[in-house]
């Protein structure tokens, strides 16, 4: 027998193709790049400013307050900040997160991705005009807390959203991509704070700070142009216009097509399955074995997300800087402008490739990376500390921007595209929102807690790390499982071997029907065309 992609194609007939894994082997046999379908090259650049540029946002914000630390009328402001009242400052964007986890899901699976995302940007340009026009330190971090809130509600729309309405060949790429626009937002406001830092009024912090409106506004303006997620109106009993838009944007428009009837079945029928009998709460997400198991995976990559080390030179990179001899705030300033276009040159080349080979092996190799880079870092940073030497201190340096590409080789490209995949349809938004949980905790954790650290222990401090990041290699090892090549319907029972049989048979039996789309063609088409004029 050859490979499933020689089967493909001697026999391109649905009816001849073997049912498990069928979707994943007739996108393989589309060799048609999507830049040359007209409808799905529409589809990208509509995702762009409205689901993409969601962690534009989060960049921005991280990048910003980094800036501002090296901004002299921002510390005069709020009475040079530092220690415990910087970590406060940074922490509630993470804190506000946290509060609004509960209702994420609620808002999500009711009222649609599309209106999560909308909902989610109104309360963050809310606060960013609040932290703009902030009077005083409590308006300040009242400010923050909204931003957190709003942010939270977007991020699990945008990859829910991705997942589901990306064709299932660009999926893991759209996915890795999300996280790669964090570094367009970070180099919009290093470069921002690096042209205001001189300003000797408070316009210095503040044009930054209005600036953070932009991410939002984009998703405000541009959402209505987006069509919402097949899988959730076919899960509201919205089954013609899940259609139309899968012919319209997996098809180019055509009813006929072969993928597309059997992408819509698969969809149908593992939601008709997974559905049944299953009750969509928060008890759902310990009820079985398999649900439990994904639980904790989400629930420690949430946490390796944020205390891989990352929190220092995204929120705290100025005090670092300072600890290896470097004070100058417009040198501080131009490090973290170049950092984060060398973050978005190797988070973008990453999110390009490394969704193509299998998830086990990126984590990994991310992970040991990290270990070692960050081992490395420690051991520099003592020597600066004993010696003072200044190939310490460019040794540190060095090893700063060799951090982010160990980094976003698997936190950054492969995180949202994992999740989409780890979880069924009934419980994604939920499950992404307890990855965000445990994320904004362990960020609020370390937001808090770093600037202690580092005052209080300098490089000692970094030891924490080394040790955590040892136990991230070995639970990624023995617990990650693998979920690359298939579409996100065929890892719906990945944990649930007996189910993921029924769910094939039932596949085969929907396809092998008439249904109402291959019965009825000519009305099933002018219906399909009716909701493509409503949707354009």
């Amino acid at each position: 027998m050859g490979s499933g992609r020689d089967e493909l194609k001697e026999s391109p007939d649905v009816q001849t193709l073997p049912y498990d894994n069928l979707v994943s082997r007739l996108a393989e046999q589309d060799t048609t790049p999507w830049y040359r379908k007209r409808n799905l090259r529409l589809l990208y650049l509509t995702m762009l400013p409205t689901c993409l540029a969601v962690e534009m946002t989060s960049g921005f914000d991280a990048s910003m307050l980094n800036g501002l630390q090296a901004v002299d009328a921002w510390l005069d402001f709020f009475h040079n900040p530092h220690s415990a009242l910087l970590g406060l400052m940074s922490a509630m964007y993470s804190l506000g997160a946290i509060v609004a986890v509960p209702v994420v899901p609620l808002i999500t699976d009711r009222l649609g991705r599309r209106y999560a995302i909308l909902f989610g940007s109104i309360i963050e340009i809310i606060g960013a005009v609040l932290q703009a026009a902030a009077q005083n330190l409590a308006m300040f971090i009242i400010a923050r807390f909204i931003l957190g809130l709003g942010i939270v509600f977007a991020i699990v729309a945008a990859t829910s959203l991705i997942g589901e309405l990306s064709h299932p060949k660009e999926r893991a790429i759209m996915g890795s991509l999300f996280n790669s626009c964090y570094f367009i937002g970070s180099i919009v406001a290093a470069g921002v704070t690096l042209g205001t830092f001189a300003m000797k009024n408070n316009w210095a912090w503040r044009i930054p700070s209005v600036l953070q409106i932009i991410p939002s506004f984009l998703q405000v303006a541009f959402i209505w142009f987006l069509p919402e997620s097949p899988r959730w109106l076919i899960s509201k009993g919205r089954n013609e216009e899940a259609l139309a838009i899968l012919v319209k944007y997996h098809a180019e428009g055509d009813a006929n097509s072969e993928f597309v009837k059997a992408e819509y079945t698969q969809i149908e029928k593992t939601l008709e399955l997974e559905l049944e009998g299953a009750r969509i709460s928060w008890r759902e997400m310990v009820a079985t074995s398999g649900m439990r198991k994904r639980l904790i995976i989400c629930s420690f990559l949430g946490l390796f997300t944020q205390w891989s080390g990352n929190g220092l030179t995204s929120y705290f990179l100025a005090p670092i800087l300072e600890n290896i001899g470097i004070t100058d705030n417009r040198t501080k300033n131009l490090i973290n402008l170049s950092m984060t276009l060398w973050g978005l040159v190797n988070a973008t080349f990453l999110a390009l490739t490394v969704s193509r080979f299998p998830r086990r092996m990126m984590y990994l190799a991310c992970t040991i990376s990290l270990l070692l880079v960050f081992t490395a870092w420690t051991i520099s940073s003592a020597e600066y500390s004993r010696t003072g030497s200044k190939a310490s201190s460019r040794a540190v340096l060095a090893f700063i921007y060799m951090y982010s590409p160990a980094y976003n080789i698997g936190y950054n490209a492969l995180t949202y595209t994992f999740l989409v995949e780890l979880f069924p349809f009934h419980v994604r938004a939920r499950g992404i929102t307890v990855f965000q949980w445990w994320g904004r905790a362990a960020g609020f954790f370390n937001q808090f807690v770093n600037p202690i650290g580092i005052n209080n222990a300098g490089w000692k401090y970094y030891i924490s790390y080394c040790i955590w990041l040892t136990f991230e290699v070995l639970f990624v090892y023995f617990v990650f499982p693998e979920t690359s090549k298939l579409t996100i319907e065929e890892l719906t029972f990945l944990y649930e071997g007996k189910h993921r049989e029924e769910q094939t048979k039932y596949i085969e039996k929907g396809i092998h029907q008439e249904q109402a789309p291959d019965t009825h063609k000519d009305e099933s088409k002018e219906r399909i065309s009716q909701v493509e004029e409503v949707n354009s």
